[in-house]
């Protein structure tokens, strides 16, 4: 069947990311030829990339109007009414696509999106998205959209196995596919053998080639926010140092208590380990860190209120520690009350904070 110049010229136009002008070309066609199917399929698919879902619910149902029971007119009504958040009736377009064309992958990738959509739908609907997903895989076992399918369905019914082998398909087959690189650099940063800082580094990589993803930009948050976590730790490890330094508690081993004033000369051995634990610990791991990460890090300070508070908390610690070892006490009951408000601070939140994204 020829296809109208015109037509034509909006397909190309399309394939340029053109849609505004596409949409232009296609307006005063459609006019002369309301019944031109393909036409109507060309606009809808231009109303959808532009956002304009009840524009390309109306050129959908056209085609449908036209040519009953259309299967590609039904693939895109299923997608652009899960747009328009009415899964049932999206779903029902996509049963329908399935029913008239059961060899058609993409009938069954419909059915999968929509019924993945939803992290609280039935479980039952997850393990249809699952199979219709690995069925839209046997059909078409070279495309991208295919695994793409099969990863997001294998998540939602727990099969992370199966995700990532999807996933890596996915990005063998379309490498450039941002929201797959995302996917996996988000998958090789969250195990338990990554550490705060090489997770930080993964995702700040990441974002180097794919700097408007949310996933990633997450991801670098979360990661930081642990580094910052971290900075307490210093602080309580240099709380203890002051505490040792000052013979705070008395032991059955050593049940004698050193003389205060404690000597000027211990004072300033503990300050220069403190300064050790804060060089190797905190500043040359900054130093060697991307400058993304460096970046980040000012920033979450700057915008996250569960960082500032660590940060807060660990100032609070080191200033106890201090006051603890630099005052030439001569007694203990004022440094035992700072040791534990130093301690109680932290710790204070340490059981729940974990959980805060910064």
């Amino acid at each position: 069947m020829s296809v109208n110049p015109m037509v034509a010229r909006a397909t190309a136009l399309q394939a340029a990311d053109r849609y505004e002008e596409s949409k232009a070309v296609l307006a005063p066609h459609l006019a002369e030829e309301p019944d031109d199917e393909w036409a109507w399929q060309v606009l809808a698919v231009a109303h959808e990339r532009l956002g304009e879902y009840e524009l390309a619910e109306r050129a959908a149902t056209e085609m449908l109007r036209i040519s009953p029971g259309h299967v590609g007119a039904l693939i895109l009504l299923s997608r652009v009414l899960l747009r328009m958040g009415r899964p049932s009736e999206a779903r029902a377009a996509a049963e329908e696509a399935i029913r008239r064309a059961p060899d058609k992958w993409t009938s069954h990738l419909a059915l999968s999106g929509v019924l993945v959509a939803y992290a609280t739908a039935p479980p039952a609907d997850h393990q249809r998205a699952y199979e219709a997903a690995h069925e839209a895989v046997r059909l078409a076992p070279q495309e991208p959209d295919a695994y793409q399918a099969l990863c997001y369905a294998a998540v939602r019914t727990q099969r992370q196995d199966v995700a990532k082998r999807a996933l890596v398909e996915w990005l063998r087959l379309d490498p450039s596919n941002e929201t797959a690189l995302a996917m996996h650099i988000d998958a090789m940063a969250d195990t338990p053998d990554v550490t705060a800082a090489q997770a930080a580094e993964m995702y700040s990589a990441g974002l180097a080639g794919v700097p408007q993803s949310p996933m990633l930009r997450s991801g670098l948050d979360h990661a930081t926010y642990r580094l910052l976590r971290g900075t307490r730790w210093l602080a309580l490890v240099c709380l203890a140092a002051a505490g040792v330094m000052i013979d705070l508690f008395a032991t059955a081993k050593d049940p004698v208590l050193r003389e205060l004033p404690v000597p000027l000369g211990n004072r300033v051995w503990v300050l220069l380990v403190m300064a050790a634990v804060w060089g190797f610990g905190a500043l040359l791991r900054y130093r060697r860190m991307r400058t993304g990460v460096q970046l980040n890090i000012r920033s979450l300070v700057r915008r996250g209120r569960w960082a500032r508070i660590v940060l807060g908390q660990a100032a609070w610690t080191m200033l106890c520690a201090l006051l603890i070892s630099q005052i030439p006490w001569t007694d203990r009951s004022v440094p035992e009350i700072l040791f534990w408000a130093g301690l109680v601070v932290p710790f204070s939140t340490m059981t729940f904070d974990r959980r805060k994204t910064g």
